[in-house]
């Protein structure tokens, strides 16, 4: 009797330290703790989960820090452009804005994403 209870707590513990090492490492802690690959898939992914109206902050917290952002104030509106990276395009160490999708936000609401939205943002 004494046996079955060791084996059985053996493979509790086995099974434990196996589901324990697979959400380790296939699942990351954080975007920014994403190497290039993993963030460009996951960005690409949570992009396409966006909608229009989203709030800055609300997006902050889904994709992480943004690559690159700029951003502006025309008399009483702000806008905010983040660039996060989807496209690998050159490897020299350096995230550039051809390698990113930008997502253009005004007042802190979320009104367009994708190529033309840095074009937006410079008209402004």
């Amino acid at each position: 009797m004494d046996k079955k209870v060791i084996k059985r707590v053996g493979l509790g513990l086995v099974v434990y330290l196996v589901f324990a090492g697979l959400v380790l490492v296939f699942y990351p802690d954080d975007p920014d703790s994403m190497d290039w690959k993993d963030r460009e898939q996951f960005n690409k992914v949570q992009i396409a989960k966006l909608q229009l109206g989203t709030g800055r902050q609300a997006v902050i917290t889904q994709l992480g820090s943004p690559d690159i952002s700029e951003a502006k104030q025309v008399e009483q509106s702000k806008y905010q452009v983040m660039f996060y990276r989807t496209q690998h395009m050159e490897s020299d160490g350096i995230t550039t804005m051809n390698e990113c999708t930008p997502l253009l936000f005004e007042n802190d609401s979320l009104v367009a994403w994708g190529e033309g939205a840095y074009q937006q943002y410079l008209s402004y």
